[in-house]
């Protein structure tokens, strides 16, 4: 495939090394130095772009490959307020868009195992569950939108909580969330339940970002030729 980087700081430089290895060719590689090659006639020449920038730039990068008929597979995170706006688009465009909060398959197993822990956990009450969710100093939103995926899969399976915060917290209502930002660290995510008793926790560590380089050129094989708004569910087989 020809693919188009949108994005091309650490990750798309990660994502074209994997991309290279499984015989793909970078044809277009987009920065803020190479703006004037975002065009429509520039991505018509790919096959699928996949789009890792930042919460202000997603939506508009997102839309202009959508417009060009382009698939998209975007990992940017702090964007979904403007979901319904993008997947309308997508439709409207008859077009190809699959979103993810993280592409590693180490964490989209991680998030099966969240979900079953926490039905599991939704009738024992005397654990308090929190999170913690640790990124380098560059990581631009907090909570991570791992975190967030995390956090929503345990309020829809624990009935007593409500909402996340980004917070300590001891309302029995609210999620806690904390985020640490310390170099070099690429993302760790601890979903932790406590009692009186004991604690049970699952944690997930990245040690780099080809995890998330992997998953995401599986993600852009899976997607090419394909209409529809799918997941990393859908890629995985879950």
């Amino acid at each position: 495939m020809n693919i188009a980087l949108i994005g091309y700081g650490k990750m798309g430089k990660a994502i074209e090394e994997i991309a290279l290895q499984r015989g793909h060719v970078a044809a277009l590689k987009i920065d803020v130095n190479t703006m004037d090659q975002f065009t429509k006639e520039k991505l018509q020449q790919c096959d699928v772009a996949i789009e890792f920038t930042g919460p202000h730039s997603a939506v508009d990068n997102i839309i202009t490959c959508l417009n060009a008929g382009l698939p998209v597979v975007s990992g940017s995170t702090g964007w979904l307020q403007r979901w319904e706006e993008v997947k309308t688009i997508c439709n409207n465009n008859n077009g190809a868009l699959l979103y993810a909060s993280n592409y590693s398959v180490g964490v989209n197993i991680f998030f099966e195992v969240n979900k079953k822990l926490a039905q599991l956990m939704n009738q024992h009450a005397d654990y308090e569950v929190s999170m913690t969710e640790i990124h380098h100093t560059e990581k631009k939103d907090a909570p991570s939108g791992t975190a967030i995926t995390l956090a929503e899969q345990v309020i829809e399976n624990i009935g007593r909580k409500k909402q996340w915060v980004n917070k300590v917290s001891l309302l029995p209502e609210e999620l806690p969330i904390i985020s640490e930002r310390i170099d070099p660290a690429p993302g760790t995510h601890v979903v932790k339940y406590s009692s009186a008793i004991d604690d049970i926790e699952i944690i997930h560590t990245a040690h780099n970002r080809m995890g998330f380089a992997t998953g995401a050129i599986l993600a852009a094989e899976f997607l090419h030729n394909k209409k529809g708004i799918f997941s990393m569910k859908e890629v995985l087989g879950f």
